[in-house]
């Protein structure tokens, strides 16, 4: 197989994570960068899934993006377009992309590109619409409308020009190394590091003469106000990371994990662009007021990408403030979380140190075969959707994949590798 033991391929996984040097360039339309984004085209988070399988959330996600898109004039119609098949679905991983909860993207939604300046490839994921009603947990309003076009016609462009301005772009590894060390784990806590985001383009944005006042100060203030900013970020460098690391097609280290509310999936850096999937999981965690688990979606979305590299709930230990946001008690637990995970890690990330955690780095190397041999599951840290479309987020915890996906990718790789059952 070109390495002799798979501890060798899965060293070889692990170097190549470490070595990345992932850089936000530039904020473009998605279709000038994904080509099968063409018009009647829509890209899901998670594994493959047909639409009348996808849940209210992720449907409501769709009647949005196609009224953004002016496909139809109004719900009525955009439903007419789904339930007759007449758009066409593709998981974003499939096609360089992440996206957040319903990860629904289409082609005229600005993204943000990211490059791995050591292998040369990009990824994409869209920006962050901020809390309430967003498209990503399944409204459709004309609020959210609104805002999709404001992102498209002027967040996108002014964060295009602000970056162009940087000689080859952002360095995300400092920016997460940074935040990592101020309380943030990078998918349920972002806070420092999107403040370290704005710190960075806001004197950028202030200068750009060739923007109108009002739209440089709508920019700053949104990203002033969007705590999660920085998510979409880390998912989109999370991609870039993990599929470069995939090009050494060996190995059991965990490439991917995503969920599309019917299956969670994933992928092993041995089995390439398979899928090994079970069904997906609801969130246990804390509720906002009002709301309970009976009010609760099954998981989705493709942020799961952060825990793939070790942060997000892999890396709880190194935000203390969120644990019990997410149901998971308090510093103790955060701690007991995060050495439970070194137990299903090959290595740690001296990229990403954590103060808390006596400055080791974050975990780094999911590996199937430990998960199989303890039962220990990834931890993965997520905002609770409603499972009706539109009433956003009700709440935020924890979720587990079922085991069965790593067995399955065991198995087949056992069997790639020509062991018999």
């Amino acid at each position: 197989m070109g390495y002799k033991t798979i501890n060798e391929a899965n060293e070889a996984v692990i170097q190549k994570i470490i070595a990345a040097a992932p850089f936000l360039t530039d904020v473009v339309p998605a279709k000038s960068v994904i080509p099968e984004l063409e018009e009647y085209v829509l890209l899901h988070a998670g594994p493959p899934i047909k639409y009348e399988n996808m849940t209210d959330p992720m449907q409501g996600s769709c009647v949005g993006a196609i009224l953004f898109e002016g496909w139809a004039e109004d719900e009525k119609n955009a439903r007419e377009l789904l339930e007759n098949n007449q758009i066409k679905f593709i998981p974003c991983h499939h096609v360089n992309a992440v996206g957040p909860m319903g990860g629904i993207t289409s082609p005229n939604m600005p993204v943000l590109v990211v490059i791995n300046k050591e292998s040369g490839n990009e990824a994409y994921c869209q920006m962050n619409e901020g809390i309430g009603a967003v498209l990503r947990f399944g409204a459709y309003n004309e609020q959210v409308i609104n805002r999709l076009h404001w992102m498209k016609d002027v967040l996108g462009p002014v964060l295009s020009k602000a970056l162009k301005t940087l000689d080859g772009g952002l360095n995300v590894n400092v920016l997460i190394a940074k935040a990592i060390a101020m309380g943030d784990e990078f998918h349920q806590r972002n806070i420092a590091a999107s403040l370290a985001f704005l710190k960075e383009l806001s004197p950028i944005i202030s200068s750009l003469d060739d923007v109108e006042k009002d739209q440089r100060t709508e920019v700053i203030q949104f990203l002033a106000d969007t705590d999660q900013f920085f998510l979409n970020i880390a998912m989109a460098t999370g991609k870039a990371m993990m599929d470069a690391a995939r090009t050494i097609e060996h190995g059991t280290v965990v490439t991917a994990m995503c969920r599309n509310g019917e299956n969670f999936g994933i992928r092993i850096a041995g089995m390439g662009d398979e899928w090994f999937t079970g069904p997906v999981n609801t969130p246990q965690g804390l509720y906002f007021t009002g709301y309970s688990a009976e009010d609760a979606n099954t998981d989705i979305g493709d942020s799961a990408i952060t825990e793939t590299i070790g942060v997000g709930g892999m890396a709880m230990i190194a935000a203390p403030a969120v644990t019990r946001f997410v149901g998971s008690g308090g510093f103790n637990d955060a701690l007991e979380t995060s050495n439970q995970m070194t137990e299903i890690c090959i290595s740690e990330n001296p990229n990403f140190v954590i103060p808390t955690w006596d400055f080791k780095g974050a975990c780094l190397g999911i590996d199937a075969r430990k998960v199989v041999e303890t039962g220990i599951t990834p931890v993965i840290n997520t905002g609770i959707a409603h499972k009706i479309a539109g009433y956003g987020q009700i709440g935020a915890g924890t979720v587990h994949p079922p085991i069965e996906c790593f067995e399955k990718a065991i198995t087949a790789y056992a069997e790639k590798l020509g062991f018999k059952g």
